[in-house]
C-alpha cells in the first residue's frame, strides 16, 4: 500500500486555456470563458498525491468539452463537443466564425482525445476501486436550460440512475451500485450537515466520461457537482482557505464513504 486511495479524480472542466487554433475566431471575454468553464474546480477537488491518480485538463470545456461525446458538435448540438452558446445564450464565436467540421477534427485529436486516453491509461494500469468526475454547477438552472431559474442542490451525485441510484429501468445501466450512490450521499450529508440537499442524478445524470469509461473498463464511476454557492456569490469572489478548507470537507466525504463500502 502507498497510502493512497485508490481514486481516480478526473476533474475536466477546470480549465481556461484558448486553444490557439481558435484565436481571433472567439466572441467572449477572458471573464466570460472563465465564468462558463468549472472555475475553482481543480483546487476544490485537488486531492493531489493522497489519491491513486488525478487527470485534469487545461482547455476551457466552452472549447473543448471532454463531457461530451467526440460526434456532438454544430451544427448538429450547439452544447456538444465545442459550444455555439454559452449558458447565458451569448455567441462563443464571432459571426461566421463557428468552427467546421475540418477544424473540429483538429481539435479533438489535439485535446479531447488525449485527455480520454490519459484516463483509459490511468484504468488500464493503476489499482483504482472507484472513479469521480468532478465538476461545479451554478446555483440554479441557467437561461438555455429547460428548467432555467430552478434551485439547484448542495451537490449532485450522479450514475446514470434515477433519484435513489438504482437502474431507471429493470437491465438498465448505471455507473456505480446504486448502495454504493446511496452511501456516498449519505457521507456528504453527514459531512455538510444542515448546508443543504445532497441529490442523486437531480438535475445531472451523468455525462460521457463517466458513462463511456465505465462501459470499456466497468470501474464504478460517480459524477460529483458541487453548488457554487458554497464558495462564491455575485458580490464575493472565492476566498483561497474557504476554498482549502472544502476540499478537505470533501475529501473527508470520499473516504468516508469508501470505508464504508471497502470495509
Amino acid at each position: 500500500m502507498n497510502g493512497r486511495y485508490p481514486f481516480l479524480v478526473s476533474i475536466p472542466h477546470g480549465g481556461t486555456v484558448v486553444p490557439p487554433e481558435l484565436r481571433g475566431l472567439i466572441n467572449l471575454t477572458r471573464k466570460e470563458i472563465v465564468f462558463n468553464s468549472d472555475p475553482h474546480t481543480r483546487c476544490i477537488y485537488g486531492f493531489d498525491d493522497r489519491v491513486e491518480a488525478l487527470v485534469d485538463f487545461d482547455v476551457s470545456r466552452v472549447f473543448v468539452d471532454t463531457n461530451r461525446a467526440p460526434y456532438d458538435y454544430p451544427p448538429r448540438a450547439q452544447d456538444g463537443v465545442v459550444k455555439v452558446i454559452t449558458q447565458d445564450g451569448t455567441p462563443v464565436f464571432k459571426n461566421g466564425q463557428t468552427p467546421d467540421r475540418e477544424l473540429i477534427g483538429t481539435l479533438l485529436q489535439n485535446y479531447y482525445h488525449p485527455f480520454h486516453k490519459r484516463l483509459a491509461g490511468v484504468l488500464d494500469t493503476r489499482p483504482i476501486g472507484v472513479a469521480f468526475d468532478c465538476h461545479s454547477m451554478l446555483p440554479r438552472s441557467p437561461p438555455v436550460r429547460m428548467d432555467a431559474g430552478r434551485p439547484r442542490p448542495l451537490f449532485c451525485l450522479s450514475n446514470r440512475g434515477d433519484r435513489n441510484g438504482r437502474p431507471k429501468r429493470p437491465g438498465g445501466l448505471v455507473t456505480c451500485p446504486p448502495e454504493w450512490l446511496q452511501a456516498l450521499a449519505r457521507s456528504f450529508q453527514a459531512e455538510f450537515d444542515g448546508e443543504g440537499r445532497v441529490a442523486m442524478n437531480d438535475p445531472f445524470r451523468g455525462g460521457f466520461i463517466s458513462v463511456a469509461h465505465y462501459r470499456q473498463r466497468r470501474v464504478p464511476w460517480v459524477q460529483v457537482e458541487i453548488n457554487r454557492g458554497l464558495y462564491e456569490t455575485e458580490e464575493r469572489e472565492a476566498d483561497e482557505a474557504d476554498l482549502a478548507e472544502l476540499r478537505e470537507r470533501i475529501f473527508s466525504a470520499l473516504t468516508g464513504f469508501w470505508d464504508v463500502v471497502s470495509g
